[in-house]
């Protein structure tokens, strides 16, 4: 029985798609920047192996000895594997290689689905008076990507503006529609967000009509356009708000950010 007492918990979006490439870590990393910009407070947990979320915000390999692998795996206290980034209301758990053996450790588990859902409802996590939760999960639908899935509220999905984009959707909506008949009944799709969107590109403006008139509704307006200050904020540990908050890709950031606060408010009243 939920505890009426506690404060209403953040909202949990997993960004997924399994398809590498697609801008996935790059929408979490400045999409987390931009909603904390706008006073949220946010955790990113990165579920990707690869850990680049962690390494595009200034967390060190050396740095990270506590992980989203003991943050499933293992029994540890949230403050020691929540670490605060440059951006005061912006946090991150950060992960390492170690998490792509978690896959196999999981099997034996019998709650191996619902790990990461009990840790981020875990009452210390009150303490972070978060806002969101975004979850950076792996360019797969691994068991990992399905912990995120049971965890979260809601599926964004960054869908790269390229021929053949949306033939690899009918994997991961099936995969979403398994979650919602065995584990997580009230996931839903938050939307799809174009990614590498180039306006002068006659192929970009296909793919997203292509979007627009198969998923209706659930794209978003915002379009994130292919930038080179995008691509380069990580080199700097850096979101691109903080690279170059004047640039084209730092501006489409928080016009998403906007967008998703705008959907949430619509939902709730």
């Amino acid at each position: 029985m939920s505890d009426p007492t506690r404060p209403r918990g953040p909202r949990i979006i997993a960004i997924a798609n399994q398809k590498g490439g697609v801008g996935k870590t790059t929408t979490t990393i400045n999409l987390g920047a931009a909603l904390a910009q706008a006073g949220k407070r946010v955790l990113i947990v990165d579920l990707d192996p690869q850990g680049n979320a962690s390494t595009g915000l200034g967390i060190e390999s050396e740095d990270r000895e506590f992980t989203t692998y003991e943050l499933l795996l293992e029994e540890i206290a949230l403050g020691d594997v929540i670490q605060p980034t440059s951006d005061k209301n912006l946090m991150i758990i950060p992960a390492t290689v170690d998490l792509s053996s978690a896959d196999i450790e999981l099997i034996s588990n019998e709650k191996r689905s619902f790990l990461l859902h009990d840790a981020l409802r875990q009452t210390a996590m009150d303490g972070y008076a978060l806002d969101y939760i975004l979850i950076d999960c792996p360019p797969s639908l691994n068991l990992l990507t399905v912990n995120a899935m049971v965890a979260a509220h809601s599926v964004l999905i960054p869908l790269q503006s390229e021929f053949f984009a949306l033939e690899g959707l009918s994997q991961l909506l099936l995969t979403i529609r398994e979650v919602r008949q065995t584990a997580n009944p009230n996931l839903r799709i938050e939307g799809v967000v174009m990614t590498m969107f180039d306006a002068r590109n006659n192929l970009s403006g296909q793919v997203e009509r292509d979007a627009r008139e198969n998923l209706g509704d659930l794209v978003f307006q915002t379009l994130i356009p292919r930038n080179v200050r995008v691509s380069e904020a990580p080199s700097y540990a850096v979101s691109v708000l903080d690279y170059d908050p004047n640039s084209r890709g730092a501006q489409a950031y928080q016009a998403l950010a906007k967008e998703l606060m705008q959907k949430q408010t619509a939902m709730t009243a």
